[in-house]
């Protein structure tokens, strides 16, 4: 079962959900937020160019006191907040502010006061504030600046390429994680990747497993969160993306099981508080069924055999995009096998997912695309598979979503006794507010975690915005939503199966989560950051 496509129930259930938002994004992006300052004393005076003929000494020499104390703060991925405290005697003033990329605002003023005012930059980067105050009947103007930079982070595609297995000595000692231990990556500074990165996107695969577990990826000298993101069995071998934060050039991958694993990391992206490629999500969009021949030739695709197709220019995705978040499924494989994800023109270095025969498993792929906007799928096994590639989202330099990663936090876990539902009921959704306030709307999309664990059959999960507004959840006035048709993550009956999601905010900042298939699961959503074009 790949996709929605079994029959709708007869009578629309109703939804499980919560009205609050499930988490404060802007407490917990709070770190990502930086001050900046500028005393009085760096104030500099002068006299007022082409100052009126006949000026007296005294007037050049008036409001000797005359001065700025600038204190700003970062409140968005592209905002920033000022507060500008005038030293003044009492005189009537103009007060500018230049933001440092051609605009600027003005203000009147008088005396000594304190004013405010805010700024939303249209690119990330780093910018000259300056302040001036001018004081015409004293012949005098002060000038105040300081550096600022904004919050947000901005994603530099990256051709896929392996920067850990422990089972060869990769990027670390040769050798298995062993039980409740830690091995780091190097990121920062690894290859071509810049020093100074803020998160990293890793396909993490877990292989050689005697037991149950999980692996947690999470920033060097970190708190190692509660959160999860490869969930495995023993025998298994499962990846997942993931995009983490880096700290001192560095990631810590956590091996949560009771025996020994081996880890791969493969690099397709980095994020950079510098102007790069923004984001700009979407309703999941199928491009790609093999079963079908959408996307590609009718059929499965052969073993060690690769097709191509384009994503820049079709469906609502523009030209010229740089890379493109996808969900790819794999179902009906003849044979044990791996696939792999790359640019258009490129060849295969790195797999996105490991597969036995007759299985059907998802992962999500963020991959650049080639110069002509296509990507390309190879498949490793020696037999075929029906592939199927949904797109996500994409991002380019036109995009304006910018990056602010989390700490990770869990905002769904239907086993929790505290939860009011339960599993998540067959053919239901659930539907959680994750906007960074009432009314905001500069979210535009979530970075999330999905499992679904304690299954009893087949099915698979759907994750997309709603159409409702969270005020008529409140009100008892929303309506069913249109069933989705892409998939996120497939599962069997007692399996625990994870995913990472891109999910779009949609128009209202509300997202459901739903169970395509007929008996019900739990669920646990985590977050890890979300992308924010204001």
């Amino acid at each position: 079962m790949a996709h929605a496509a079994d029959p709708v129930a007869p009578v629309a259930p109703a939804a499980q959900g919560v009205t609050a938002p499930a988490v404060d994004l802007g407490k917990a992006a709070a770190p990502n937020f930086k001050t900046f300052k500028s005393p009085a004393e760096r104030s500099v005076r002068k006299g007022l160019p082409g100052g009126k003929a006949g000026a007296s000494a005294s007037q050049a020499a008036g409001n000797p006191d005359l001065a700025l104390v600038l204190n700003a703060a970062s409140t968005s991925a592209h905002a920033l907040d000022l507060e500008t405290t005038v030293i003044s005697a009492d005189s009537t003033l103009k007060v500018t502010v230049d933001w440092g990329d051609g605009n600027t605002d003005g203000m009147d003023a008088y005396g000594s006061t304190v004013l405010k005012s805010s700024h939303t930059y249209a690119e990330l980067g780093e910018y000259t504030v300056k302040v001036t105050v001018t004081d015409p009947a004293n012949q005098a103007e002060v000038v105040n600046e300081f550096q600022a930079m904004t919050a947000g982070s901005d994603f530099v595609p990256y051709a896929p390429t392996r920067l850990l297995d422990t089972r060869d000595g990769t990027g670390a000692v040769k050798g298995k994680v062993a039980p409740y231990s830690s091995t780091r990556v190097k990121v920062g500074g690894n290859g071509a990747i810049p020093a100074g990165i803020t998160a990293v996107v890793l396909n993490l695969t877990v292989t050689n497993t005697t037991s149950a577990g999980h692996i947690t990826a999470f920033a060097e000298e970190s708190e190692r969160p509660t959160t999860s993101n490869v969930n495995f069995e023993a025998g298994q071998t499962v990846p997942n993306l993931v995009i983490v934060p880096v700290k001192n050039g560095y990631v810590e991958l956590a091996n949560r099981g009771s025996e020994s694993v081996d880890l791969i990391a493969d690099v397709t992206g980095y994020f950079t508080r510098t102007r790069a490629s923004g984001y700009t999500p979407m309703t999941p969009a199928r491009f790609v069924d093999t079963r079908e021949g959408l996307g590609a030739n009718r059929g499965q695709l052969g073993g060690r055999k690769t097709f191509s197709t384009q994503i820049g220019g079709l469906r609502g995705v523009p030209e010229g995009i740089t890379a493109v978040a996808l969900n790819v499924t794999v179902t009906n494989p003849k044979e044990a096998g791996h696939l792999s994800v790359f640019p258009g023109g490129a060849t295969p270095t790195a797999s996105n997912m490991n597969f036995t025969p007759g299985q059907t498993i998802a992962n999500s792929v963020i991959v650049p695309v080639g110069a002509d906007g296509r990507i390309s799928v190879f498949n490793g096994a020696w037999a075929g598979t029906d592939v199927i590639v949904d797109v996500v989202g994409y991002y380019s330099t036109d995009s304006k979503a910018s990056y602010m990663p989390l700490k990770p936090g869990r905002i769904i876990d239907t086993r929790d006794p505290a939860w009011p539902y339960g599993p998540l009921r067959a053919r239901n959704y659930i539907y959680t507010y994750n906007g960074k306030s009432p009314g905001d709307v500069g979210v535009d999309g979530y970075v999330l975690n999905t499992t679904v664990t304690n299954t009893r059959g087949t099915g698979f999960l759907s994750v997309a915005p709603d159409p409702n507004t969270i005020q008529q959840y409140k009100d008892q006035t929303a309506v069913f939503p249109e069933r989705p048709s892409a998939s996120t993550l497939n599962w069997t009956a007692g399996k625990t199966v994870p995913n990472l999601v891109q999910a779009s905010s949609g128009k209202n900042g509300v997202v459901d989560y739903w169970n395509q298939g007929w008996e019900d699961v739990d669920l646990v959503v985590d977050i890890f950051g979300y992308y924010e074009s204001k």
